[in-house]
């Protein structure tokens, strides 16, 4: 990577964080949230982090920690809008969601300087794209479900010392928080299995071996078992509230360690 590639892409970092900047601010004002202007401003968030992703990515898949922040970042910016445009009152986990993805975009302009290859495979590509795609998109919902926990967290805690903050205020309900956990789980659930199955196909294709347990799969896994115990333990016992919600966040870290959390090994702390 020459100085020039580091300087365009910390520039180019930089613009994505600016562009999400806006839409963050106005999350905060709770009568901005699903305005026109919300829309618009999201949308250009969304630009911004599809851009970092299309230009690190035209040349193959590189699996630096810089580009798979931005590409978790316009993952969850892309299903946030379209859940808000199905559930409007998910809309109001912008007020946790937006601040966090901004700092996430600031850390990847951080470590955008951080050299990085992309991946170069043979007879399995097609299923490297497929099982990329699935593992963005995982992590982009599990995200969500974790806000959604975060905020019935939140709920419930100010409910029971019955001190509401103006950030509960501004959070849904906690059905609609309970609801939006529960179902993201779900659709995280089956689209990590999809991801776990890619995996080997991959892995298959290149090695011969159905299943490498190595860092990224371990955690993967743990975080199956995870968001499997939850739905189960909610269906059959009606778990739900903080207890739920520490469950869901613990899947969400197990998730965090193998798909971020690889990187900052390999490119940070080994490098």
């Amino acid at each position: 990577m020459t100085g020039d590639d580091v300087s365009s892409g910390y520039l180019l970092s930089l613009a994505a964080v600016v562009a999400l900047l806006p839409v963050t601010l106005l999350a905060w004002r709770r009568p901005g949230i699903g305005t026109p202007s919300f829309w618009i401003l999201l949308a250009v968030a969304i630009a911004g982090a599809g851009t970092v992703v299309a230009v690190h990515q035209g040349h193959g898949w590189t699996p630096g920690l810089s580009q798979a922040l931005w590409a978790t970042i316009g993952a969850c910016l892309l299903l946030f809008a379209g859940l808000g445009a199905l559930v409007r009152e998910s809309l109001r986990l912008s007020i946790l969601l937006l601040p966090y993805l901004l700092l996430l975009g600031l850390l990847a302009t951080c470590v955008a300087g951080l050299p990085s290859s992309p991946i170069s495979v043979g007879p399995a590509t097609a299923w490297l794209d497929l099982h990329i795609i699935v593992s963005v998109s995982t992590y982009g919902l599990v995200t969500l479900a974790a806000v959604a926990s975060l905020a019935l967290f939140l709920q419930e805690r100010a409910l029971k010392a019955k001190r509401p903050t103006a950030i509960t205020r501004a959070l849904p309900a906690m059905t609609d928080c309970e609801a939006l956990e529960v179902r993201l789980m779900a659709v995280g659930l089956f689209v990590l299995g999809v991801g776990l199955l890619t995996g080997m196909a991959t892995e298959y294709m290149e090695r011969h071996t159905l299943l490498v347990l190595d860092h990224k799969t371990v955690f993967s896994l743990l975080a199956f078992l995870a968001i499997g115990a939850l739905l189960l333990l909610h269906r059959l016992s009606g778990l739900r509230g903080r207890r739920a919600a520490r469950i869901a966040l613990l899947a969400y870290l197990f998730l965090t360690l193998a798909y971020p959390g690889v990187k900052v090994v390999t490119q940070i702390i080994l490098a």
